[in-house]
């Protein structure tokens, strides 16, 4: 397991280093930081789980820096090529969130989670997801300015 907010990384630069015929880096990120054995590890694995809450109706800006730079990599531009990834890999989408189901499904993270499977299903395989809606986030709601929530429901659903 890696928690992503542990490691210091910068989302895709645009470099394009993972796109130059017979370069170094053809296929792969090219820029040395915390993320880059991550990434290699990416490729031998036998299932790849990414989980993220939402805020703000999308997952952490770093796990979108950490998509970037994942993704980013694999496609070549060229009419007949789909991307580089080889090995096929079952992925799953694990997202907590304080919103209830019907909630967004009104505010539209649907459309998200949509998104974010076809990544990964474009560059890994197959994919599913699991969401954890109206998530407990205090043990003692009391101590924090969040009247709005019921406690004992919260904690009844947890």
């Amino acid at each position: 397991m890696i928690h992503l907010y542990d490691l210091d990384y910068k989302g895709c630069m645009s470099c394009f280093a993972c796109k130059l015929k017979g370069g170094e880096s053809c296929g792969r990120c090219a820029v040395n930081d915390d993320l880059a054995p991550l990434l290699e590890e990416t490729r031998t694995v036998d299932a790849l789980i990414l989980g993220s809450p939402i805020y703000y109706g999308d997952v952490t800006g770093e796990m979108r820096s950490f998509m970037e730079r994942l993704f980013f990599q694999f496609p070549i531009y060229e009419p007949d090529a789909a991307g580089q990834q080889l090995k096929k890999v079952r992925t799953t989408w694990v997202y907590t969130m304080n919103v209830t189901e019907e909630l967004a499904r009104q505010m539209g993270y649907d459309r998200m989670f949509r998104g974010n499977v076809a990544l990964l299903e474009r560059f890994f395989g197959p994919c599913e997801s699991l969401m954890c809606y109206d998530t407990l986030q205090f043990d003692d709601y009391s101590k924090y300015a969040a009247r709005r929530f019921d406690p004992v429901a919260k904690k009844r659903r947890h």
